[in-house]
């Protein structure tokens, strides 16, 4: 208040000086002295509109005192959601990652690292054998299609790329087929092939139910029939082989061309959980004592039953192979590894 009373006291010295000069008049000009009265009337008016507004100060000071106190509590509010949120999806994955654990059964082997992380599981049902990796992916640079030696119409086996690049996990790649030219023999990739954003060999239509499968930068699985490049390009490829056909899409098996369904044979496979994993499959056959190979309609029901949203059947036959840590975990039908043109790699 002592604030209040000065600019009061400033106020008042005009008053105060003249009220002190008439006090020293001659009586007959008492009639010219203000009355007390008068001079308290501004005083007190000055006074009440300053406590006014040292009120609305007041009034506005808590309002902002509020204010912070309220964003505060939204601020803790909105970090604690997120910090739920956040420890729901972490729960989520580990409640998913538990149930394809438990579809697949315990792993025979395992590897992780800042990379990648992957475990091995045997496959193994009434009539056929074989091997899967669920492949869950940090570092999207870590899963790459190869061509044979790097070049375009060489092949190589699947344990010569992986010995090649440096890889822990290599399954064979799409099909292919063989080109003689200039008294040499060439393996060319069927259909699409893409390494890097880039088609080796130009864009080719679709036909036949030929697919393009394959990976996008972000390391997500992504594949169709195309019969035109605008279609395939609005899915951002970034690497991918050709084969046929589609095997499940949204969690729904497609339609097995007639002339493929009753066939057992030994397969390979690349599909994806909902969770983003990769799931490599390679199945033996043609070898009554050990598997007899799947029919890709048995194959779809498998595929549902372990959860796999998406998947496409690869180059399989004689190509089919599963090298994991440098030794080839299946038993090829052809008693060796076949040479492909392209392989499917991932790094340690």
């Amino acid at each position: 208040m002592w604030k209040i009373n000065v600019f009061a006291a400033f106020l008042l010295a005009p008053f105060l000086g003249a009220a002190i000069l008439l006090s020293n008049l001659s009586a007959y000009a008492g009639d010219l002295l203000l009355p007390l009265k008068d001079i308290n009337t501004p005083v007190g008016s000055v006074e009440a509109e300053m406590r006014a507004i040292q009120e609305n100060v007041g009034f506005i000071s808590q309002a902002i005192e509020e204010q912070k106190r309220v964003y505060e509590k939204q601020k803790r509010i909105l970090e604690e959601l997120a910090d739920k949120s956040k420890e729901q999806k972490e729960l989520s994955d580990e409640v998913y990652e538990q149930m394809i654990l438990e579809r697949l059964g315990p792993p025979i082997a395992s590897h992780r690292s800042d990379r990648v992380g992957i475990k091995i599981f045997s496959l193994q049902e009434l009539d056929y054998r074989g091997y899967i990796a669920k492949v869950k992916i940090f570092d999207p640079s870590a899963v790459n299609v190869v061509l044979a030696e790097d070049k375009w119409g060489e092949s190589e086996t699947t344990s010569q790329a992986v010995a090649r690049t440096g890889a822990i996990l290599g399954i064979n790649g799409g099909g292919f087929y063989p080109v003689y030219q200039d008294g040499r023999e060439y393996i060319l990739p069927i259909g699409n092939t893409m390494i890097d954003g880039k088609f080796l060999n130009g864009f080719s239509p679709s036909h036949d139910n030929l697919f393009f499968a394959g990976l996008t930068k972000q390391g997500d699985l992504m594949g169709g029939v195309f019969n035109n490049k605008e279609n395939l390009m609005q899915l951002n490829p970034w690497q991918g082989v050709s084969f046929v056909p589609v095997l499940i899409r949204d969690r729904k098996p497609m339609n097995i061309p007639q002339k493929w369904q009753y066939e057992k044979q030994p397969r390979t496979i690349i599909g994806e959980y909902g969770n983003g994993d990769l799931i490599l499959i390679v199945v033996d056959g043609r070898q009554s004592s050990w598997s007899r190979g799947v029919t890709l309609e048995r194959l779809q029901i498998k595929l549902i039953e372990l959860g796999v949203i998406d998947a496409y059947n690869l180059d399989g036959g004689g190509s089919s192979a599963f090298v994991y840590n440098g030794e080839v975990l299946n038993r090829p039908s052809d008693g060796r590894q076949r040479a492909v043109a392209t392989n499917i790699v991932v790094m340690p």
